[in-house]
């Protein structure tokens, strides 16, 4: 098998600053893994025997609530690290990682976390940094069902996903992964139902474009004004 060129890893965060012959070594210990779209890298409550990181694609990551209903807690973009249970000390996976898009990533096995953390403890800082990030989103997330009404909420969804995988066209700037209405249900605690009706409410006012799991925000002031001072 011919050795992974490091440019593969170079721009990702976690391995920010670290020498050309460490992201060697830290390739050297890699596979990579192929997911065509709708394949899990894992499901929640499985062993956590490996961890990620995306190199081309999307993947969503949902979890199974105590009551049984599915919940859409955040979507992987390239150069993000995921599947990092063992940072947390978890043994198994806290939810499922499938692909929205065809998708390529690379995995390590657990086993080599201890390793690399010791030669690179960077790596590990930088872990945690992340594992921070998300801890603030889903507080934020709470404080938004709590304190939000429905349409602010779903008006705020579609921002922040504009923002993290927004590309601008002609009509507006496209959230570049596949979106459904269900998924939108999912992260902001609406309704199917609820959902379509207010999507169909604000293409009629010209803030979006929907089609089928595409979405484009044509007024983004508008939308902010919804998710800061909905009526």
């Amino acid at each position: 098998m011919s050795r992974l060129d490091r440019s593969l890893i170079a721009g990702a965060p976690a391995f920010a600053g670290l020498s050309p012959e460490a992201l060697d070594d830290i390739l050297s210990r890699a596979q990579i893994m192929r997911l065509p779209k709708g394949e899990t890298a894992f499901r929640q409550g499985e062993p956590a025997d490996r961890f990620f990181l995306l190199l081309h694609g999307r993947l969503r990551v949902t979890r199974i609530n105590a009551e049984g209903a599915q919940i859409l807690v955040r979507f992987i973009a390239p150069n993000d690290m995921f599947g990092v249970a063992m940072a947390i000390g978890a043994v198994t996976y806290p939810g499922t990682a499938t692909a929205a898009v065809d998708s390529l990533a690379l995995s390590w096995p657990n086993a080599a976390w201890t390793n690399l953390i010791a030669a690179y403890p960077s790596l590990a800082v930088k872990a945690m940094q992340s594992l921070g990030a998300r801890l603030q989103d889903t507080q934020d997330r709470v404080l938004d069902l709590a304190t939000h009404n429905v349409e602010q909420r779903i008006a705020g969804a579609v921002l922040k996903l504009a923002r993290q995988a927004g590309r601008k066209t002609e009509e507006g700037v496209l959230i570049d992964i596949p979106l459904s209405r269900q998924d939108l249900a999912e992260m902001t605690g609406a309704t199917l139902h609820t959902v379509s009706r207010t999507l169909s409410a604000w293409e009629a006012k010209g803030l979006v474009d929907c089609g089928r799991r595409r979405v484009v925000v044509r007024d983004e002031q508008g939308l902010t004004a919804i998710a800061k001072h909905a009526e």
